[in-house]
């Protein structure tokens, strides 16, 4: 049985780093991962604190619905930073960063 995701799809990019390991994903996130990341935990963070029905859980839900934002605020930018450097999005910054001459 075959798990590797990429086996059924071909990057239509160039290629800078078919496995990219955490680190190297994390420190490629870009302007646009940041604010995605930030825009998505800080809705979250509204939306948890208007949920809140009673007056006693508008805390704990705003801070409840703020890790949830923040845990997929993070997922999101990973993917796409990763997509980036396997050549699954464009990749034109990481393409100059790490093919320098």
């Amino acid at each position: 049985m075959n798990t590797d995701i990429t086996a059924s799809a071909k990057p239509e990019y160039p290629v800078v780093d078919r496995n990219p390991p955490f680190t190297k994903t994390v420190a490629n996130f870009n302007t646009l991962d940041y604010l995605r990341f930030t825009t998505i935990a800080a809705v979250s963070v509204t939306v948890g604190y208007l949920s809140g029905m009673k007056p006693g859980i508008k805390g704990p839900s705003m801070v409840t619905g703020g890790l949830i934002g923040i845990m997929g605020g993070f997922m999101y930018a990973y993917q796409n930073s990763a997509g980036r450097l396997m050549g699954f999005f464009p990749n034109e910054g990481e393409v100059a960063k790490y093919y320098k001459k």
